[in-house]
């Protein structure tokens, strides 16, 4: 399966906040994501993913380990996503590095998840806010096959155009490459 997902920049975040509201109860939970790769960096050089989140809510802790294949669409940067839910976080991070992975990147995304139905398909909508980048984003995905990825796409472009966000407010641009580029700075 793919993750049909579009990222904006919010320009309004208390009216987005107030429209997705009004579609579904929102929930805060705060993401603690670590980024693993080899030591010489060849999941990113195949734009490959292998994170470890352990995501803090109001009413658990769960930590997911996921891994995200390479780009099959470039204008909206979907990959396929594979993902599961582990029972002791230190353990997987201790496994990893076991199996020679590196930390790459790791950093705290502060997130407001919306679950709801829009166009046929259970939609997942993300207002982001990462400390050490401004601004706030929004996040909205579905899961799709990849026969049916660019009908997905245009339905989630469709709800993002109903929650005001235009066309060129989308951005590709990656929490980890922003974090890093902070950092450096």
């Amino acid at each position: 399966m793919i993750e049909a997902e579009l990222k904006a920049r919010v320009h309004a975040p208390e009216e987005t906040l107030r429209q997705l509201d009004a579609r579904a109860g929102g929930r805060a939970e705060v993401y603690r994501d670590t980024y693993y790769d080899t030591p010489d960096g060849a999941l990113e050089a195949r734009d490959e993913e292998l994170r470890v989140r352990t995501v803090h809510g109001a009413e658990e802790t769960r930590t997911v380990l996921t891994y995200k294949g390479a780009r099959v669409d470039e204008e909206s940067g979907s990959k396929p996503e594979h993902e599961t839910r582990v029972e002791d976080a230190e353990a997987v991070h201790a496994m990893l590095r076991g199996l020679g992975y590196v930390p790459a990147i790791a950093f705290e995304k502060r997130c407001r998840n919306y679950d709801f139905e829009a166009r046929g398909r259970q939609m997942l909508a993300t207002l982001v806010r990462v400390p050490e980048v401004d601004g706030t984003f929004l996040e909205l995905e579905t899961i799709a096959e990849e026969k049916d990825l660019a009908a997905a796409l245009d339905d989630v472009r469709a709800v993002l155009a109903e929650l005001g966000i235009d066309k060129g407010d989308l951005t590709r641009e990656l929490y980890t490459d922003a974090v890093r580029a902070h950092r450096a700075s």
